[in-house]
């Protein structure tokens, strides 16, 4: 038996301490050796950019395609007489003589009031009804609800309201007759009512994309913001001008830069209510390009008027993103 196996045997008579303190040997490493994993070699290595360069040039060359090659056309045909089966270089005629047409002058008037009138209906109609619809018992049914007008296509929605607006069995018109705004004459038959029949049309259609937008907006809204000012003893009035709104307009730029760039191509409810009629009275710029290059088959001329609208679109548009832009947070 060792000596350290004797001096743990309990001996009688004579005083142990309780607890021993075991002797640690000067060989014992006092730090933990670190210990390297090895990682497995990776079956695929890390792709190259240009792997997916690569990957993108089919969609790169099929959007050039769809894109580009009709653009560069169409400023060739803008600075050409096109006809069937000759073009001819007319010396930048399609464009000179644009300042004296009245007929694209009015075009461009009837565009601006149509655009103004529709957003500010669209926008003003669309906050009320989102914010009315906002934690609202049955939001979900009735957002759905709202949202089947803009479902439908713009030519069957003209069709549609071409028929409530008919002055022989228009449900629209006799309603409207019979509360004294409307005579006999449909109110697409009007020079002075005609837009502004449209204008309902698209109000009724496209309303529904503000509130939808504007309803996405309103649950980003912080909530302790609209508290604290209540604390603070403000209304609700007070506080959808003051916090909420602030907060909307960001969302609310996006919805009037979509509507925006749609009012100035789309022509399809315009052409199925009124066709630009009667006499030019709802014939917006669209629609006098459309007649220009496919009734009238002047192609340069329509070019030169396309070319012309898209300008003034991008220039529109390039303004809108820099007021939005300006609305950001900036970063530190």
């Amino acid at each position: 038996m060792t000596d350290t196996a004797l001096s743990d045997q309990y001996v009688p008579g004579q005083s142990q301490g309780l607890f021993r303190v075991r002797e640690i040997a000067d060989n014992v490493e006092a730090r933990p050796v670190p210990s390297t994993v090895t990682m497995p070699a990776k079956l695929n290595p890390a792709a190259s950019r240009a792997y997916f360069f690569w990957l993108m040039v089919p969609a790169i060359v099929l959007l050039a395609c769809i894109s580009l090659y009709p653009f560069f056309w169409m400023i060739y045909m803008s600075l050409h007489d096109v006809e069937i089966g000759s073009t001819v270089w007319n010396n930048f005629e399609n464009f000179t003589k644009l300042a004296t047409d009245s007929r694209y002058l009015k075009g461009w008037w009837l565009l601006i009031q149509y655009s103004v009138m529709c957003l500010v209906l669209q926008i003003g109609i669309g906050v009320f009804l989102a914010v009315a619809l906002n934690g609202a018992r049955f939001e979900k049914i009735l957002v759905t609800t709202l949202l089947m007008p803009m479902m439908m296509a713009p030519i069957v929605a003209g069709l549609v309201w071409h028929f409530l607006y008919n002055g022989t069995f228009g449900w629209y018109h006799w309603l409207l007759q019979s509360v004294g705004i409307l005579g006999p004459k449909s109110i697409l038959a009007s020079t002075s009512t005609a837009l502004i029949g449209i204008v309902i049309v698209d109000v009724w259609q496209w309303t529904p994309l503000i509130t939808l937008i504007t309803l996405a907006g309103l649950k980003r809204v912080p909530q302790d913001q609209l508290e604290a000012n209540m604390v603070d003893g403000a209304s609700q009035l007070r506080n959808f001008f003051a916090i909420t709104l602030p907060n909307l307009y960001p969302v609310l730029l996006i919805a009037v830069m979509l509507r925006f760039m749609d009012n100035f191509r789309f022509i399809d409810s315009v052409l199925a209510l009124t066709g630009g009629g009667p006499g030019n009275a709802t014939k917006i710029l669209p629609v006098y390009l459309f007649e220009v290059s496919f009734k009238f088959f002047k192609l340069g001329r329509g070019a030169a008027i396309a070319l012309t609208l898209l300008i003034v679109t991008i220039v529109l548009g390039m303004i809108l993103v820099r007021i939005f832009d300006r609305q950001q947070p900036r970063k530190a």
